[in-house]
């Protein structure tokens, strides 16, 4: 069954939440935003052609889960947290792809730098890594073809035509929303006070997952609270690419000599993976040095809202 946003039961043209809505008509006009981006990538996802699809539709189930969890002190919880769960899931299975679609392409622009012998003997780990992909792509078509996933797509377009109810308490629009990031700020700000400015890769990958939170809280509240909002958007975007840079130069270097055993053993292979580790080690460093100035606009950004 192939899910298109104009024939998934969608109302015919996006909603669009007044400043002076309850928090629950913003939710409710951020889902059925990002479903049609779910929607309208799985196609592309299904038939494998480029990258991109896969990404919109990851980017989408992030943003609807970010929305759902910043949101949850206004809503009654019995469904969000159903519908958080199915995303949760569905997230792990784009993410699949997703991940090894960023190595193979990085993998494929540092060898096309390489002279042509050397491109030639990474032949061996790019094949590793391409089955591996085509594993992965085989396991996310029959995911997009499954009646969990046709059983979550019909819950995301019933909360867009019914919204997920409020809690008792009513609250003016702008002022919860300023909350609600609020709150994702200071969750991050609480981790980077705790680490510091040499946090381990690992504890970055942390705070990247915390950025996020900020940002798409951000594009939930930015319609109504306007330009102080976008300029916290520009900068937790900055933020969240530097710290993704670091994320995926350290996931290619340990991808890359995690391969490396399980391959026929070749002198110039393992050459040539060295010179690919070496790469990624020289990104993952340069990214790290550029993480607090980003940080400190991030602040500074979060002071103005």
């Amino acid at each position: 069954m192939n899910h298109a946003a104009g024939a998934s039961g969608l109302p015919p043209e996006p909603r669009v939440a007044g400043r002076s809505d309850p928090i629950a008509e913003h939710v409710r006009a951020a889902l059925e935003l990002r479903a049609r981006d779910l929607l309208d990538g799985e196609p592309g996802a299904k038939s494998g052609e480029s990258a991109e699809p896969v990404h919109r539709m990851r980017i989408a189930v992030r943003r609807m889960r970010a929305v759902l969890r910043a949101a949850a002190p206004f809503l009654d919880q019995s469904r969000p947290e159903h519908l958080r769960a199915e995303l949760r899931w569905l997230g792990r299975e784009l993410g699949a792809v997703r991940d090894l679609d960023v190595l193979l392409a990085r993998l494929h622009r540092d060898v096309a730098d390489l002279d042509v012998a050397h491109r030639e003997s990474a032949r061996p780990l790019l094949d590793a890594v391409a089955r591996e992909h085509r594993a992965a792509r085989r396991t996310l078509v029959a995911v997009l073809d499954g009646e969990r996933y046709r059983a979550l797509v019909d819950e995301l377009v019933a909360a867009v035509h019914a919204p997920p109810p409020t809690s008792t308490a009513e609250h003016d629009a702008g002022r919860a929303l300023r909350a609600l990031v609020a709150e994702q700020y200071r969750e991050l700000r609480r981790e980077v006070d705790e680490l510091g400015a040499q946090a381990t890769d690992e504890e970055l990958h942390r705070l990247r997952v915390l950025g996020k939170r900020v940002r798409y809280t951000a594009e939930l509240a930015e319609p109504v609270l306007g330009k102080p909002m976008r300029r916290l958007l520009g900068a937790a975007k900055r933020f969240q690419d530097v710290l993704g840079e670091v994320q995926d130069a350290r996931i290619a270097e340990e991808r890359v000599q995690r391969l490396l055993p399980d391959l026929e053993p070749d002198l110039e292979l393992a050459f040539v993976a060295g010179r690919l580790v070496e790469r990624e080690h020289a990104r993952r460093v340069e990214h790290r040095a550029q993480w607090w100035e980003c940080w400190r606009e991030l602040r500074s950004s979060a002071a103005k809202v």
